[in-house]
């Protein structure tokens, strides 16, 4: 028995192991029929269905602003041959069948067909596509692939006239599989905010082409086959609606000159994420829009709309608002001081610190330069100080004032502002939150958002939703035009406006974003820089992260784009001022050579009278020097007496100066930080204390800081610097 055993079980395995391949080989053919060859089986089975046979719709186009063609279905083709007829009358198919196998025996036809696809497809040989259609007609095969690659509408109509494929597809036995494909002519020009298909579908997978879905799609049509006169027709029984154009607000040179900006400043600083929105003022149009990423490989690509989408904490760009939201409610005025000390400042158990605070920071300062000079201190200190107590007020302010109202963009997965307000338990707030809050932490607002609300200060307070599609057309006909929407007719007082929009042009013109200027016009806008929080490591785990921007308008008189750049990347340098600033002047530059205005010196300020800077010291001496150049001034003192001493501190607000006195106690050690050397030296050994100078120009520190006692004697370093 166990003989037999050992006999019979090697002949079990064996069958097993057969019928385990013959199930593996059925299995992997129906599979490919599933999956490779399903397309063009649906394809076959709508020639034989006879009822409900559903005729596509064209897809719509994607225009530019002008007109341009920026996304438009075009149609490939992969090409098959059918040698096996399907007719439900046996005589017909037998017919048919000895038809199509004598003209692919007869030597004349196949040489004209092996020649014709080698010339319609030259990286085939003749001899080659002459052994294909021979090997395809021994194996009887339904199917059988002519050429590996998609082919264009062009090649498709060159096959359709060489013989037997000139014929009905159920004569001639050729077949193809049809696949409607967006081609973008201007490649990945605003490819995330255009969109993208899945591939082989009409079926949209982001962008406008998600959001205008239903409008781009049309809808399909039907139709049936019927047999007439011994022929069968398709006939058609409702028509296909093809889609409807939609025009958006792209400029594609204004696409194009964003673009290559953004890129080289990428590139130059080893940015990770970059981020640039051109707007129109009056509209919200959003003229550009380009979102670049650092790829594995190195190279930067559109990967997120991170412009739509990216919520983070904006920054220093922020200071705006909050100090908007403190002049509109009259607790601080434009011509307010404020000591930011040596550039750091306890609030409520945590350091604040400037940018500065190494080299001694800033002192006391104006509101304008406080954002000029872009002063943490000075910001969370004026908020503080007015709103510590009722925190809810700030925070009303800012929703007042359009910050954190959500936008409701046309586009999925764009991210809303996230503006906490305290709960009435207080429960979710610290005594730090306010300070912070007040200088870009605390929230979270994508990019485009900064940009609506600083393009509402250019608007003239009118606050005015982002705008990506202007219309709908059909065949260059209008069918529905999308009106511009108003968020917010005013987000603050004409006043408080004027102020804001005097400050902003002083930041670029005297502040921190010189960069961002232009000789020929005027800008105005703000600089920011903020550190990035590195998921549960917060600010302070590896390498440390930071978004740097700058957001602003131009020409600053008569504004008429509105603009934000936004990087991220690791490490210093950060400067939203420094590496932000010269991708804003570009654009701008570019963008009003282009055309904006018929000459770019209408966009400058004829009015405007020339003002020069003044620097900290003898106030009394300035006045006679402003007085004899005829440039307008104001003092803060009634002492008319011009031989006289009045130490103090100039301030420029564009249209004149302003001769603020600042004369300390002897007892106390002066600021002389911005004053020249010699009055620098005569205000602090007048009090007895011995100076040390380093460098020339004026002064940019003093080691023992301003508004301390002192010993007489005691010896003081003060630095200087052009």
């Amino acid at each position: 028995m166990n003989f037999e055993n050992k006999k019979i079980m090697p002949r079990f395995f064996v069958v097993i192991v057969l019928m385990g391949l013959v199930g593996l080989y059925i299995l992997g053919n129906a599979a490919y029929l599933m999956f490779v060859q399903s397309g063009y089986w649906s394809a076959v089975s709508q020639t034989l269905v006879e009822n409900n046979v559903p005729i596509p719709a064209k897809r719509g186009n994607i225009l530019s602003a002008d007109g341009q063609l920026m996304a438009s279905t075009l149609p490939e083709y992969k090409i098959y041959m059918d040698y096996v007829v399907s007719d439900q009358n046996e005589g017909n198919r037998r017919r048919l069948q000895a038809w199509r196998d004598s003209m692919l025996s007869e030597e004349g036809v196949l040489d004209s067909l092996a020649e014709g696809l080698h010339r319609i497809f030259p990286d085939r040989t003749a001899a080659a596509f002459k052994q294909r259609l021979l090997k395809g007609k021994k194996r009887r095969s339904r199917y059988w692939l002519l050429y590996p690659k998609r082919i264009t509408y062009i090649q498709y109509k060159e096959c359709k006239n060489l013989p037997l494929f000139c014929e009905s597809s159920n004569k001639g036995g050729f077949r193809v599989e049809v696949f409607n494909l967006r081609k973008k002519p201007y490649g990945s020009l605003a490819t995330r905010t255009l969109g993208a298909l899945y591939a082989s579908k009409d079926s949209a997978r982001y962008g406008l082409e998600l959001s205008y879905d239903s409008i781009l799609r049309g809808k399909p049509g039907l139709s049936h086959r019927a047999k007439v006169r011994n022929k069968r027709l398709t006939l058609v029984d409702v028509p296909p609606v093809d889609g409807y154009d939609i025009e958006t607000t792209i400029d594609v040179s204004m696409q194009d000159v964003a673009e290559k900006a953004l890129l080289k400043q990428l590139k130059n600083i080893n940015g990770e994420v970059g981020v640039v929105v051109l707007m129109e003022v009056a509209t919200g149009d959003v003229k550009a829009i380009v979102n670049m990423t650092k790829c594995a490989d190195g190279e930067y690509r559109e990967v997120k709309n991170n412009a739509v989408a990216d919520l983070m904490e904006p920054g220093s760009t922020f200071k705006t608002a909050s100090i908007m939201v403190a002049l509109e409610d009259g607790k601080i005025k434009k011509d307010d001081f404020v000591d930011t000390g040596n550039g750091q400042w306890e609030m409520h158990g945590r350091v604040m610190k400037d940018h500065n605070w190494r080299s001694g920071g800033y002192g006391r300062i104006s509101v304008p330069e406080v954002l000029m000079y872009s002063s943490n201190v000075g910001v969370s200190r004026l908020i503080d100080d007015n709103y510590k107590d009722h925190p809810e007020q700030f925070v009303d302010g800012l929703y007042r004032e359009g910050v954190g109202i959500p936008l409701h963009l046309p586009l999925v997965g764009s991210g809303e502002p996230r503006v906490r307000r305290p709960k009435k338990d207080g429960s979710n707030w610290s005594k730090t939150a306010l300070p912070w809050m007040s200088i870009g932490y605390e929230t979270q607002i994508p990019p485009i958002a900064t940009l609506t609300f600083y393009n509402a200060i250019a608007n003239g307070g009118k606050m005015v939703k982002p705008r990506f599609v202007k219309a709908v057309r059909k065949d260059g006909e209008l069918i529905r035009e999308y009106p511009v929407e108003v968020i917010k007719e005013r987000i603050c007082s004409p006043k408080t406006l004027r102020d804001i929009q005097d400050i902003l042009e002083m930041v670029v013109s005297k502040g921190l974003g010189k960069k961002a200027g232009n000789k020929v016009f005027k800008v105005s806008g703000k600089t920011g820089t903020a550190q990035v929080a590195q998921g549960k490591s917060g600010y302070h785990g590896g390498r440390m992260k930071y978004l740097i921007s700058f957001c602003g308008y131009y020409p600053s008189d008569k504004p008429k784009y509105s603009c934000i750049v936004a990087i991220q990347k690791y490490g210093l340098p950060a400067s939203g001022g420094g590496h932000c600033g010269p991708v804003f002047s570009e654009i701008a530059q570019s963008v009003m050579a282009k055309g904006v205005f018929r000459e770019v010196v209408e966009a400058s300020d004829s009015t405007s009278v020339f003002v020069p800077d003044v620097l900290d010291g003898d106030m009394n001496a300035a006045r006679y020097v402003l007085r004899e150049l005829n440039i307008p001034f104001r003092q803060d003192w009634t002492d008319d007496s011009d031989g006289a001493t009045v130490w103090g501190h100039a301030q420029n607000s564009g249209n004149s100066i302003s001769l603020v006195s600042n004369n300390t106690p002897m007892e106390i050690v002066p600021d002389v930080r911005g004053a020249g050397a010699k009055d620098a030296v005569y205000m602090l050994e007048s009090r007895g204390l011995k100076v040390r100078i380093e460098g020339v120009g004026h002064v940019v520190s003093q080691s023992i800081p301003p508004y301390s006692k002192f010993k007489k004697g005691q010896t003081i370093h003060i630095k200087l610097k052009r």
